[in-house]
């Protein structure tokens, strides 16, 4: 009865996990361009050589707890003291050693090939796009093509994308499962990560590192577009969106949650956060938290969130004529 118990209890244990991974697709089995592949499958090796370890070891386990078990006929059988066999210990001490080393061969190797302009794309000179993060929002800043979005990104796809990534405040944590790997980004200083989408397509995106209340909506999209269609983009942002300015760009960086925007110029001809003067558009009043009092700053803080989700419905209907055409 009791192994029965034990059983159905590995049993729930195992079928819990694969349960909560049914609730939604693990994007970051299924990847969608060069770079995310070669993480894929540094995964996936680590994962089966991993269980392999643990197989052996639980059936070895297995094998010596019953081998050795106590029996009724030993009566009062004492084994032997050893000293020990000096084959076995070097062998246990080797081990770990050939483990540690098959996975830090791959994995140094993936992490330096992902560091740069996938094999194939060498001769094709990457799209740059600078990635701000700030509370609780993504800024996309398309320096050569003089502009701007917030919360989403379109990229060409089948061709290399390089985003040069910062933070305005807090660290934060970029992430597109199906086309790359994760990287922080983080105040007074730039990282670099590279991309590259095989086919046009929806790419789901997000934040990974918690950063305070607004983090749950930190997500953005990618949207992968064929070459005609991202300049064709490019064109009918120029011609319809608004310029941005200087206050603008400072209402931007409130911690608020908003949804999508779209703008002419870059905040780039004022700051780059990569290389500091940050302080100047932020307000850490708007950060404060009070306890067993009134909160101003929250209260205006929750007004201004109120009124930006307002504004983003309004400004959908808006921005959907030069945006819907990248939903495929």
């Amino acid at each position: 009865m009791k192994a029965l118990k034990r059983g159905m209890l590995l049993l729930t244990m195992l079928a819990i996990p694969l349960f909560l991974a049914g609730c939604d697709r693990l994007i970051v089995f299924d990847p969608k361009g060069p770079i995310a592949r070669s993480l894929t499958d540094l995964i996936v090796y680590s994962i089966i050589f991993m269980l392999v370890i643990v197989v052996v070891i639980f059936v070895l386990f297995g094998y010596i707890v019953w081998k050795y078990r106590a029996r009724k006929d030993d009566g009062d059988f004492e084994p032997k003291e050893e000293k020990g066999n000096h084959t076995l210990e070097i062998i246990w001490f080797a081990i770990p050693i050939v483990i540690v080393i098959a996975l830090m061969i791959p994995t140094t190797k993936t992490i330096y090939e992902v560091e740069d302009v996938p094999q194939g794309y060498e001769e094709e000179e990457p799209l740059v796009i600078h990635v701000t993060s700030a509370d609780w929002k993504w800024i996309f800043s398309y320096p050569d093509q003089d502009i701007e979005t917030v919360n989403y990104v379109n990229i060409p796809a089948d061709h290399p994308v390089q985003f040069k990534m910062t933070s305005a405040g807090t660290m934060q944590s970029f992430w597109v499962p199906e086309l790359a790997g994760q990287k922080y980004t983080m105040a007074n200083m730039q990282t670099k990560l590279y991309m590259v989408a095989d086919n046009p397509g929806s790419y789901y995106g997000r934040n990974t590192n918690f950063n305070g209340r607004g983090y749950a909506h930190m997500d953005f999209e990618v949207q992968a577009l064929e070459r005609d269609d991202f300049n064709e983009w490019v064109q009918e942002v120029k011609d319809t969106a608004n310029q941005l300015t200087e206050d603008e760009y400072a209402e931007l960086l409130k911690p608020t949650i908003i949804g999508r925007k779209t703008y002419n110029q870059t905040h780039l001809q004022w700051i780059d956060h990569a290389h500091g003067g940050s302080e100047k558009y932020l307000n850490p009043e708007l950060y404060e938290i009070h306890h067993g009092g009134e909160e101003p700053a929250a209260d205006e803080q929750t007004e201004n969130t109120e009124q930006e989700q307002v504004e983003t419905e309004e400004n959908a209907s808006e921005s959907s004529s030069h945006e819907g055409h990248s939903h495929h």
